[in-house]
């Protein structure tokens, strides 16, 4: 359908401009939203009507900080136990990432995505891991981008961890893939320049990204104090704090996102802050590792743009939220803290954060924004309105079901069914086929 409008659903923009909206309809036109006004307004337009009565329309939710190659590690039992943080990299993830092979990485990347769409997520921040797999791998995730129908910012996970010419390998992968979709002549796909750690890279590499960084005008994508054994290794190394360091090869810009941060100093946030960069974070995966909960209270008190993402422990955003906000009361001691700090990072700072890379109004409905979308089955039983909805979205809708999930204006899913032209059963079983022989390799 090149024009439709849909009516009959309560709006919730995610604009604070105007956040609620009650008997309006949205009109979309070749995957832009041309107009949003009263229905009585729309309703002699010649085109596709979607009646929406009885749902919740708003944006398509953005997750900041993914790894889709996570996807296979569900149900495997075989990693050794770990007592710390760093024990799990090296006993489960820095196995894994060793074997994926480029079909490994496609199709974990698309599984992923296909869950994500249910959940009603169509914007996927992602960072990938693939050392033996590195040339192509980041054209392997792309093409399952494509083939979901959702959009996705990439990058690869640069690294010392396995010798200088897989870091060479990824540091061109990385290069290569900038060059190709930064300019964003494909609108589904952008990228950002990964790294893994501060931790795992040198002087030398540092230098060589930030030169390249430098020349290609663009953003970094980095795990930042995630355990306080990040800051143990870059003090006892190289006598700086993590941001320090990366601040000083200059590494820290308005495009970079930060993950974590559960164990910046107060200094550290500042440099962030006054850089202009975001720091995401991930309360669920935090809380899994150990590591300690993020200060988002502080950072948003110091003006940093936080955002939220799952680090792969999820794809519904909405449950993490729930989550973040059960973590910052903890944090805070103080169950009355840090309501609107985590509720701002999906609902207005993800879109900040997703806007520098697809431009305004990405992420929330309004006039001449892209049409990505979701409709959320949710019949309020109490007052839904302009100074509620931000608790019924944490409280109510989060769970609620998603029912239909939009992205350009093209329909990925309907009543709970996905329309990509996929048979999920077969799918799932390749999936599976493919896990499978991982988990026999790990």
């Amino acid at each position: 359908m090149e024009k439709y409008i849909i009516h009959g659903a309560d709006i919730l923009s995610f604009d604070p401009a105007r956040a609620y909206l009650s008997g309006h309809a949205l009109q979309v036109e070749n995957g832009i939203i041309s107009k949003i006004a009263a229905y009585e307004e729309l309703k002699d337009e010649h085109c596709e009507f979607i009646d929406a009565s009885g749902k919740i329309l708003m944006p398509g939710l953005i997750n900041a900080h993914h790894h889709f190659y996570s996807t296979f590690v569900t149900g495997l039992g075989k990693a050794a136990p770990s007592q710390s943080f760093d024990e799990v990299l090296e006993n489960l993830w820095w196995r894994l990432d060793k074997k994926l092979t480029l079909k490994d990485s496609y199709m974990s990347a698309l599984i992923s995505m296909l869950n994500a769409i249910k959940k009603g997520c169509t914007t996927i921040i992602d960072h990938h891991a693939s050392p033996y797999h590195i040339p192509g791998s980041l054209n392997e995730i792309a093409r399952a981008v494509k083939d979901a129908g959702i959009r996705a910012s990439l990058c690869y996970e640069v690294s010392d961890r396995d010798g200088l010419p897989r870091r060479d390998e990824g540091i061109r992968e990385n290069a290569e893939f900038i060059k190709a979709y930064q300019a964003g002549a494909d609108p589904h796909l952008r990228a950002l320049f990964g790294m893994h750690a501060a931790f795992t890279l040198s002087d030398e590499s540092l230098s060589k990204i930030s030169a390249l960084v430098s020349e290609l005008n663009c953003g970094v994508h980095i795990h930042a104090a995630e355990a306080q054994s990040d800051q143990d290794y870059n003090i006892q190394h190289y006598g700086k704090h993590v941001v320090e360091r990366l601040k000083d090869f200059d590494l820290i810009n308005d495009k970079s996102i930060l993950a974590h941060g559960v164990h910046l100093t107060p200094k550290e946030m500042m440099i962030v802050a006054e850089q202009g960069a975001a720091i995401v974070t991930n309360p669920q995966s935090n809380l899994n590792n150990a590591v300690g909960i993020a200060d988002v209270c502080k950072m948003a008190e110091l003006g940093i743009t936080v955002g939220l993402g799952t680090d792969a422990m999820t794809v519904n955003m909405l449950q993490e939220l729930r989550v973040g906000l059960w973590a910052q009361h903890l944090r805070q001691e103080n169950p009355n803290a840090g309501f609107m700090e985590i509720a701002s990072t999906l609902l207005f700072n993800n879109p900040a954060i997703a806007q520098k890379y697809w431009g305004a109004g990405h992420g929330t409905l309004v006039e001449g924004a892209v049409a990505d979308m979701i409709l959320v089955d949710y019949d309020p039983h109490t007052p839904l309105n302009a100074e509620s909805w931000i608790g019924h979205v944490i409280y109510g809708l989060a769970e609620a079901n998603v029912s239909a999930t939009i992205c350009a204006g093209n329909i990925l899913m309907w009543d709970g069914e996905l329309l990509l032209g996929f048979d999920e059963a077969e799918l799932k079983a390749e999936s599976r086929a493919l896990a499978k022989a991982l988990w026999e390799r790990f």
